[in-house]
C-alpha cells in the first residue's frame, strides 16, 4: 500500500457500482459517494502519525478520483484501481534470508496483495527500481524474475517501468493496476458483524523473528515469507457470494490491520484468542517462546484477507471455499460498540490490545 490511511464512512456497507449500467450520469451520482469517502482517519502508529501530517483534512479529490488516500488502492472512475508498494533491502529482506528473484516476488505479491483488499482484477504492474551500479546489471535481472512470475501466477504481465542508480540500499517500487465493478472499501462494518480471516497466520513474522536469532526457519515458514500468495481469486471468489461490508489485507498483522477496519467504520472489534488459526508450522519451534499469538497479531507480512460480513452470512460458504482453495476460513471476532481492538481469551477475559501491529516509524527494527 501507498499512503495507509482509513475512510470513515457516513454510511455502512459502502460498495461502489462501477459496472456498465452505472457508469452514466457520473458526476450527478458521484459527487455525494466522494464527499462520504473523502474524510480520512488514521489509525494509531508512528506510521500515520507521520501520514496525518502528509494528508491535509477534507482536500478535495480530482476529477474522476473516488478513493484518494483512504483505502488499500486508489479507486478511479470507470472500475480503475491503482496502487504502489516499497520494498528497501535492509528493511523488507535481507539477501542472507531470501534471494534476490525471492525478493522481487515477495514485493509483486504485497503489491497485489493490495488488489486483492479491493476484490479486484489484476490487469498489470509496473517495476520501478534502484540499484548500485557496481552490480545493477545482475541484481535487475534477478529481481525481474521473482517480479515477472508473482504477475504470471496473476495472468498478468510488467508493463513498463523505471531504473535509477542508488548509493544506499535497493529499493523496488511497485504499482499495480486493477479493475473492480464493485471495489469493496475498508469501511462499513456494522455493530453486531462477525470478523473472517482466509488462511493460515503467524508464518511470516516467525521465519523473520528466526533470523535475527541466528536459525533458521523451517522450509513452511521460510515459505510464508518468502513466496506469500495475494489472495485475488480468493477475495473475488468471496465477493460473488456473500456482501463483504469492510475488507482489508493482512499485512500489519491481525492486531493492526483489524484495527484499521474498526476504526474505518466508527466501532471496535474484539478477537477471540482460541480461533485465530496460527499456522501450523509454528508449533513446537525453538526459539518462537512459549506465546506464538505475537505473531499473527504483529508479525505482519501474512497477506491473507481479513473481513467482515453479516451474521450467519458466509456459514454455507466455508467448505466450497476450503475446497476451491485448499486453506481455511475461519471466524475470528465480531463487531461491537466502541473503539479500538479487544482480545477475548478463552475464559471469556476481554482486553484491549496495547499494540496495533507493525509501524515503520515506531522505532522497531523490521528487516
Amino acid at each position: 500500500m501507498g499512503i495507509r490511511s482509513l475512510i470513515s464512512p457516513s454510511s455502512s456497507s459502502i460498495r461502489i457500482p462501477l459496472g456498465e449500467a452505472g457508469r452514466a450520469g457520473w458526476g450527478d451520482r458521484m459527487d455525494p459517494l466522494r464527499k462520504k469517502l473523502n474524510r480520512v482517519v488514521l489509525g494509531p502508529g508512528g506510521e500515520f502519525d507521520l501520514i496525518r501530517q502528509l494528508v491535509g483534512p477534507e482536500e478535495p479529490l480530482g476529477q474522476g478520483v473516488l478513493v484518494g488516500s483512504g483505502d488499500d488502492c486508489t479507486v478511479l472512475e470507470g472500475g480503475w484501481v491503482v496502487s504502489t508498494d516499497l520494498s528497501v533491502e535492509g528493511v523488507h529482506f535481507r539477501r542472507e534470508w531470501v534471494t534476490l528473484e525471492e525478493a522481487g516476488y515477495r514485493a509483486a505479491a504485497a503489491a497485489l496483495s493490495d488488489l486483492a483488499a479491493m476484490a479486484a482484477e489484476p490487469i498489470g504492474a509496473l517495476l520501478s527500481m534502484a540499484l548500485d551500479p557496481l552490480r545493477a546489471s545482475s541484481d535487475a535481472l534477478e529481481l525481474q524474475r521473482g517480479v515477472a512470475e508473482a504477475c504470471r501466477v496473476e495472468g498478468i504481465r510488467i508493463l513498463g517501468g523505471d531504473m535509477a542508480r542508488s548509493p544506499g540500499p535497493l529499493v523496488l517500487d511497485i504499482v499495480v493496476i486493477g479493475r473492480a465493478d464493485s471495489p469493496v472499501l475498508r469501511a462499513g462494518t456494522e455493530v453486531g458483524d462477525e470478523l473472517w480471516v482466509t488462511g493460515w497466520l503467524g508464518g511470516s513474522g516467525a521465519a523473520v523473528a528466526l533470523w535475527k536469532q541466528g536459525s533458521h526457519p523451517p522450509d513452511d515458514l521460510r515459505e510464508a515469507f518468502a513466496r506469500p500468495r495475494p489472495r485475488i481469486r480468493e477475495a473475488r471468489w468471496l465477493a460473488g457470494r456473500v456482501p463483504l461490508h469492510g475488507l482489508i489485507d493482512l499485512s500489519d498483522g491481525l492486531a493492526g490491520d483489524s484495527g484499521h477496519l474498526a476504526a474505518a467504520s466508527g466501532l471496535s472489534l474484539v478477537l477471540r484468542e482460541a480461533s485465530i488459526p496460527l499456522h501450523p508450522a509454528l508449533q513446537g519451534v525453538p526459539g518462537l517462546g512459549d506465546d506464538p499469538l505475537h505473531f499473527p497479531l504483529e508479525g505482519g507480512e501474512d497477506y491473507e484477507l481479513c473481513f467482515t460480513v453479516a451474521p450467519g452470512s458466509l456459514d454455507e460458504w466455508v467448505g466450497s471455499f476450503q475446497d476451491a482453495f485448499g486453506i481455511p476460513l475461519t471466524k475470528v471476532g465480531r463487531a461491537t460498540g466502541g473503539t479500538g481492538v479487544f482480545l477475548e481469551a478463552a475464559e471469556g477475559r476481554i482486553r484491549p490490545l496495547e499494540r496495533h501491529g507493525y509501524s515503520h516509524f515506531s522505532g522497531e527494527e523490521e528487516g
